[in-house]
């Protein structure tokens, strides 16, 4: 689209070309209506990208998100996604030292595997049996909430009835998740590794009163109404290129290179004025929909921004020539790193992280957790890559907020790197800098981004990878109806800030998408 060109008036001006905003471009081309899509990059996709981050290496790794579990299927059907996931066969394996021998907790791969690893590492069927009744409860709970997220927003009460469990509502949205996790379970790595789910993303204690650990929690035992976290077919880029793909056959005009700078409305209509290489434009629009940040939303509108939520991850992306083997002789490392591995994750040494990090200081012992994409789908690699057995490695740490690095990033960012591999290496039997690939230019093929790295890379306010602290998923008195309404009625946010939002989930942009069908029918 042309610079300087004040163009016909669009039914809907979409800011943003990321998953979200791509969803509801396509929902809204579907529908006739005629869309614009504006995207400041060169490409869209937006976190939820593919890239080849080490040069002359054949491997295309999800840069940023990297799992699906909150997509609905609804969506994917809807419009017609060239889309899949896959399963992953193993959940998680911790690995731990007891009575001064490595050994493990492996769940997956079968009920009797799963039932003996936990008796394998506690001496009994407790913990088994109330990990069973534990996540029954959230299997129950997930069942009933999955569905209510393409809905119109329920209220508390409607939520709370639909639910129709009191237990399981006091242990979510009531009682802060720590009280949960300590009445149900006793073994500190079975606490740790429940826990973890509240605390992906999030900074926060287990027993916060603000319960912005429980809205975590929640939203990471909910998706496709299991919790289950699957692998992306051709990583998290093919997700967002499906999505590009069927909003413009559909009919909707996907501009890269414009930047809006500003939003000009009167409630009924407006304007989006763009720049590009080339100079500014104008668009014209009924309604506008912003995939971007609520700050970001705030400066395009004028408005005064709310502060920005503090980001508090690592994320190190990673290629090996192979896996890494065990101190623990049990688990074959094909498994171990197909699920989710958790490194320093029981329940004291979260605590005792966490501690460490509010006192300003990075964790001695910090906590994260890897997965291998590549031995669930090793469609990432070139072929010569995966013949020869290379593997990828993701790894997210935790408890590392954007407040530590503000006085040196990249010292920073180079001894939390430091000091987290190091408690990777605790459990290897070689260290795993022998298995690291080289890059054409004979560099380890190691990369790792700190919130300040996503902040400027992503524009991700404070490096908060859900835009701002994630929301209950019901009506409160500042949310409208679909939870993506702004103060301006025909401006929508249907970025990841929304009601709902955060996660690779489309669930905002398909809101935004049906608050302006409902508007306009």
């Amino acid at each position: 689209m042309p610079a300087n060109e004040h163009t016909r008036t669009y039914d809907a001006v979409i800011v943003g070309g990321g998953h979200n905003g791509l969803v509801a471009a396509a929902y809204l081309a579907r529908a006739g209506r005629s869309v614009l899509v504006l995207e400041r990059l060169d490409h869209t996709g937006g976190a939820a990208v593919s890239t080849r981050p080490f040069a002359g290496v054949d491997a295309r790794l999800s840069r940023y998100s990297y799992l699906v579990s909150l997509l609905p299927q609804k969506i994917v059907r809807d419009l017609a996604l060239d889309f899949r996931v896959r399963a992953r066969t193993i959940s998680s394996y911790t690995p731990v030292e007891r009575a001064e021998r490595p050994t493990g907790l492996l769940v997956g791969g079968g009920e009797q595997r799963t039932r003996d690893a936990f008796a394998r590492l506690t001496g009994g069927d407790g913990e088994y049996t109330a990990w069973k009744r534990f996540y029954g409860m959230t299997t129950r709970v997930a069942e009933r909430v999955f569905p209510t997220l393409t809905e119109p927003l329920p209220t508390r009460e409607e939520l709370r009835r639909r639910i129709d469990d009191e237990s399981a509502w006091r242990a979510l949205f009531e009682e802060p998740i720590g009280v949960a996790v300590e009445e149900n379970f006793a073994d500190d790595l079975v606490r740790g590794v429940v826990l973890t789910d509240a605390l992906i993303g999030t900074f926060a204690d287990a027993h916060d009163p603000s319960l912005t650990q429980n809205r975590c929690f929640l939203y990471h035992v909910i998706g496709g109404g299991t919790g289950a976290w699957d692998v992306p077919v051709g990583g998290m880029g093919a997700l967002t290129d499906a999505l590009a793909a069927a909003a413009r056959s559909a009919g909707a005009v996907v501009a890269t290179g414009h930047e809006a700078v500003r939003i000009a409305t009167d409630g009924h209509t407006a304007e989006v004025t763009y720049r590009t290489a080339d100079g500014e434009g104008i668009a014209a629009a009924r309604h506008v929909l912003v995939n971007a940040s609520p700050q970001d939303l705030a400066v395009l509108t004028g408005d005064a921004a709310p502060e920005p939520a503090e980001g508090a991850q690592l994320k190190v992306n990673m290629l090996l020539t192979r896996l890494p083997k065990l101190r623990d002789p049990d688990v074959d490392p094909r498994e171990a790193f197909a699920g989710t591995f958790h490194i320093a994750e029981g329940y004291r040494q979260l605590a005792t992280a966490h501690a460490q990090a509010a006192a300003g200081e990075l964790p001695a012992t910090p906590p994260s957790e890897i997965y291998c994409h590549s031995l669930t789908d090793p469609t990432i690699l070139g072929p010569d890559l995966a013949e020869r057995g290379y593997q990828t490695l993701t790894l997210f740490g935790l408890h590392t907020p954007a407040r530590l690095f503000d006085r040196d990033n990249d010292g920073v960012r180079g001894e939390l790197l430091k000091s987290t591999l190091a408690q990777l290496d605790a459990h290897l039997a070689e260290p795993l800098a022998d298995c690291l690939a080289t890059d054409a230019d004979g560099r380890p093929c190691i990369e790792a981004k700190t919130p300040l790295d996503l902040e400027r890379d992503l524009r991700l306010p404070g490096g908060n990878i859900f835009h701002r602290a994630l929301s209950w998923p019901y009506a409160q008195q500042e949310t409208g109806r679909w939870g993506v309404e702004t103060r301006h009625p025909n401006v929508l946010l249907c970025g990841a800030g929304a009601v709902r939002g955060g996660g690779v989930s489309g669930v905002p942009g398909h809101n935004a998408a049906m608050a302006v069908l409902e508007a306009t029918s």
